[in-house]
């Protein structure tokens, strides 16, 4: 019956008031037992030293001390150190007063003519203090007890006996809608291990094996650590993830929602938590110079790297930027996005709409707002899309970049910074040849006008979550039930993060001279099965078991294995441990521009095997792989 009305109400916090009306009657209580237990029950003497008068007095003082600190108005049940400490201060205020009030006394008579022994200001302070913090962790109890359906707890270890991680208990045992049951904290750390915050025992990492797991029937580890290191992180979560439980993550205290952590933060980790490397030291200071006051053009901003890109900038003092994309809706999204971040956003940026391979539309762009640097990001980039229209690769990826780079020269922009792919290395694709031939270009423009733009290039491998990513298409099938399509056992790629591939890239730009090569380090190489399963364990299900991994066999262009450079290919250390700078082999400016031309008169006829067949001609090295070219690989052989 107490059960079921305090359900109904469950929702309803009690009022500020009436918790000062409880603890106001707490002060009076407290105060008649302090005289009480001072005088041994002698009622005579609780007259002598005046308790009618002192009573309203002390009253007052303490609903005032309790205005003052607000120490009512916590909700009860969800009583915190910090309104404990609110009780506390109200309670030193009342007791300050008091015996400030006793020295004036002594010293003048006045205002009262008998002094309140100072044994009843402890007593009494320590008798309401108690009094009030129980009553609220009493209520608080009783609501946790009578309110909560422990059968349908869920049982949950939090990773991290820290402040963290008690904020992370308190915020799961807060909540009505979801029942969980905290049994234990993990911690590393070898002085708590085997003690207990707030009844909850510490245990050790390695305590944690699946027949732990099974036994006390565990369901979610929740990892409350703040500021942990990458690695280390993705350590843990491998860990558990053999485990088959939820893992589940809580943001850095920063996004907390007003300073509280709220149970809807508490999130499952993300692949990308998992594919996380050390932090990048980035020097601050050369970039922002490079970029401070600069008129910059984003081509293919509407996309992961471009948008990312144009984000970061955003944050420097640049005069303006230049957004560029052919794609209509993505590009109008992103700005409204950037309106709502940056509020000085329509002062500092213009959103332009148009086709870098469109020479007429470029050279307007550049001779209306004369950019002085160029962050080159438009390209295509789908793999088997790229096979079925060559002639597409070529006038985006390689007369766009042309077409950037001849107009750069023109109005003498700065530096120009081409966006690359770790295709364009061992090309075995069309779109990662059409990536190799602007590289070429880019390099041969360096040479021919070295007292110009310095033209620099940079390579790197997948970024997660971007576009044409394999993540949203794993989250998509495991969505729909899976199952999960891999293309074959044992391919492997490379993995970055957007905003660190995007962080490298202007690291580079600000440090490049002209005609580089930066090759990033993308850390080891990744199986996309791996990744497969793991995404399968984050989302709470068993690969093979609720969702089945099938293997489609590799698309056309498609290789096993990635490279960042060429076998014939070395590489310079740079000052920065993650860029490199690839030693590639160069081709003389109208060499490449003659081969472009009869490029361009290829196009014309819309004949994808010569086309693909001239691509071959100026990147040696390109064998197609899985791919109806291959047969135009036995002829360049042959002639070569």
């Amino acid at each position: 019956m107490i059960r079921k009305y305090l359900l109904r109400y469950s929702n309803r916090f009690i009022s500020g008031y009436l918790v000062l009306a409880s603890d106001i009657l707490i002060v009076i209580l407290s105060f008649i037992a302090a005289y009480i237990i001072r005088f041994n029950f002698d009622i005579s003497e609780i007259n002598l030293w005046r308790l009618p008068t002192y009573l309203p007095l002390v009253t007052a003082i303490s609903a005032i001390a309790f205005i003052v600190t607000r120490s009512y108005v916590g909700i009860i049940r969800h009583t915190s150190t910090a309104d404990i400490l609110r009780i506390f201060y109200s309670v030193a205020v009342t007791a300050f007063i008091l015996v400030l009030l006793n020295t004036l006394i002594l010293l003048y008579r006045w205002p009262l003519p008998k002094v309140l022994p100072l044994s009843i200001i402890i007593i009494h302070s320590l008798t309401s203090l108690f009094l009030m913090i129980f009553t609220r962790l009493l209520a608080k109890v009783i609501w946790i007890n009578l309110i909560r359906k422990k059968q349908e707890a869920t049982n949950v270890i939090i990773y991290g006996a820290g402040k963290a991680g008690i904020l992370t208990k308190n915020t799961l045992l807060s909540d009505i809608s979801n029942t969980y049951n905290v049994l234990y904290f993990v911690d590393e750390n070898p002085g708590k291990i085997g003690k207990n915050i707030e009844g909850i025992p510490i245990i050790a990492a390695t305590v944690i094996t699946s027949q732990f797991i099974r036994k006390k029937n565990i369901s979610e580890v929740i990892i409350s650590i703040q500021n942990i290191d990458p690695v280390k992180k993705r350590e843990i979560a491998d860990a558990l993830l053999q485990l088959n439980v939820t893992i589940k993550n809580i943001p850095p205290i920063e996004h907390w929602i007003n300073g509280e952590l709220k149970l809807k933060q508490i999130k499952h980790i993300n692949i990308e938590d998992l594919l996380q490397r050390e932090p990048i030291v980035l020097n601050d200071s050369a970039v922002i110079k490079e970029h401070t006051d600069k008129v910059i053009l984003v081509t293919g901003a509407a996309g992961s790297i471009g948008s990312e890109i144009a984000r970061q900038l955003l944050h420097y003092p640049i005069s303006r930027i230049v957004l560029f994309d052919q794609s209509e809706t993505p590009l109008h999204e992103l700005a409204l996005k950037f309106k709502a971040i940056f509020p000085d956003f329509d002062k500092r940026a213009i959103v332009v709409m148009g086709d870098v391979s469109n020479y007429d539309r470029m050279d307007w762009v550049f001779n209306q707002f004369k950019p002085q640097l160029v962050y080159h990001a438009a390209a295509y980039k789908h793999v088997p899309m790229m096979e079925e229209n060559p002639a597409e690769a070529v006038r985006v990826n390689v007369m766009g970049t042309q077409i950037l780079a001849d107009i750069s020269v023109k109005y003498n922009v700065r530096k120009f910074v081409m966006v690359s792919t770790d295709k364009a290395v061992n090309a075995s694709n069309v779109m990662g040849a059409t990536k190799r031939v602007a590289e070429i270009y880019a390099q041969s423009m360096n040479e021919k006008y070295p007292d110009s733009t310095h033209f620099t290039t940079t390579r790197f491998g997948n970024v997660l979550g971007s576009s044409g990513s394999v993540i949203p298409l794993f989250r998509r099938q495991i969505e729909e039930g899976g199952p999960l399509t891999v293309t074959h056992p044992e391919i492997t790629r490379y993995f970055m993060t957007i905003p660190e591939a995007c962080q490298l890239v202007l690291e580079a730009g600000a440090m490049g001279n002209g005609g580089e090569i930066y090759v990033f380090d993308m850390g080891r190489p990744i199986k996309i099965v791996e990744l497969a399963r793991n995404m399968i364990r984050l989302s709470g299900l068993q690969p093979d078991v609720d969702i089945k991994i099938s293997y489609t066999g590799l698309r056309p262009g498609e290789k096993l294995f990635e490279e960042l450079l060429n076998s014939s290919e070395n590489s310079l250390q740079t000052h920065h441990p993650r860029i490199m700078i690839a030693k590639v082999n160069r081709i003389e400016h109208e060499v490449i521009s003659n081969q472009l031309t009869e490029l361009k008169q290829l196009l014309k006829l819309e004949d994808e095997f010569k086309i693909v067949a001239h691509l071959k001609k100026i990147v040696p090295d390109y064998q197609s792989s899985n791919s109806k070219y291959e047969s135009l690989d036995s002829v360049n052989t042959k002639s070569r």
